[in-house]
């Protein structure tokens, strides 16, 4: 039997004490030990925004850092991963949700480059981003297409912007990164603008892995785009019952079509979704979810 009060205690104790497992949960699998030959792609759950940890057993890659608000659960991550240096640190483009926890980043942790389009913005985390950077003493590095950019056996190959575009969002830089057999596509939130420029381009496109562009919005992921990249898993990174519905219903529907055998994971969903490849091979983790098909906007 329960008294009134140790009822109220225990429904307390008991949403603190899940919360506490999946952050030792999440820490365990992101410091877990890293092949000589493996790379680890980490998703990481920042809510409405992009932040992909690229991790080695010698190296490290940051694309993107989510929004200001999420800065403490990325700098927790990185160190739980085990990070203390970055060989490069990529903002895609200057929208907040990309870029808000980076001037965090390159304060903490140790930075050897700088990647980012040839776009500014007016926002005071725009500012607040080449502050850092001018502090730590670093160079932007402006990348071209067909660059290619290396931290060991992370090897990537820019794809886009291929020319410049008024939308901020189709300026993001788009990299290609290829481990042996292996391949994964990382969009920022490209959209169809600059998607269409790339297949113009005829780069090669297909990739096991695709990160949806702009949060599953209808504005990227076109049906031609889609069936270049032809890739087997696909994740959506946005925040739960966010404001813009995304991901929208449009682009689920496509990713969600039989024949595309497309395994979708959501980081609303699924929280930080972790990819392995060790260049045979993409591990992808044991779905969690059951693919939606049906849901999200209509409109964004």
């Amino acid at each position: 039997m329960y008294f009134p009060a140790m009822v109220k205690t225990i429904k307390r104790i008991i949403p603190a004490a899940v919360m506490l497992l999946s952050i030792v949960i999440m820490a365990t699998a992101a410091a877990a030990p890293i092949a000589p030959n493996e790379i680890r792609v980490h998703y990481i759950d920042v809510g409405q925004g992009d932040a992909i940890l690229i991790q080695s057993a010698q190296n490290a890659v940051l694309i993107d850092g989510g929004d200001a608000k999420a800065q403490q659960t990325l700098l927790d991550y990185l160190r739980s991963a085990g990070i203390k240096d970055l060989d490069y640190v990529i903002a895609t483009h200057p929208h907040a949700d990309h870029i808000g926890g980076l001037p965090k980043v390159i304060k903490q942790f140790v930075v050897r480059g700088v990647v980012m389009p040839d776009v500014a913005h007016t926002s005071a985390t725009f500012e607040k981003l080449l502050s850092a950077i001018e502090k730590k003493g670093l160079r932007i590095t402006v990348p071209k297409v067909g660059d290619t950019f290396a931290a060991g056996i992370i090897k990537f190959t820019v794809l886009a912007p291929g020319k410049k575009f008024k939308d901020t969002n189709n300026m993001s830089v788009v990299a290609r990164m290829v481990h042996g057999e292996t391949s994964f596509l990382f969009t920022g939130d490209a959209e169809d603008k600059s998607e269409n420029e790339m297949l113009k381009s005829r780069q090669p496109l297909r990739s096991d892995v695709l990160k949806v562009g702009h949060h599953g919005s209808r504005t990227s992921t076109t049906d031609d785009f889609l069936d270049a990249v032809s890739p087997s898993a696909a994740v959506i990174s946005c925040g739960k019952n966010n404001t813009y519905n995304h991901p929208n219903r449009e682009t689920l529907v496509k990713l969600g079509r039989p024949e595309r055998k497309i395994t979708l994971f959501r980081t609303d969903k699924n929280g930080t979704v972790v990819i392995s490849t060790d260049g045979r091979k993409v591990s992808p983790p044991a779905k969690r979810e059951e693919q939606p098909n049906a849901m999200g906007d209509r409109q964004n």
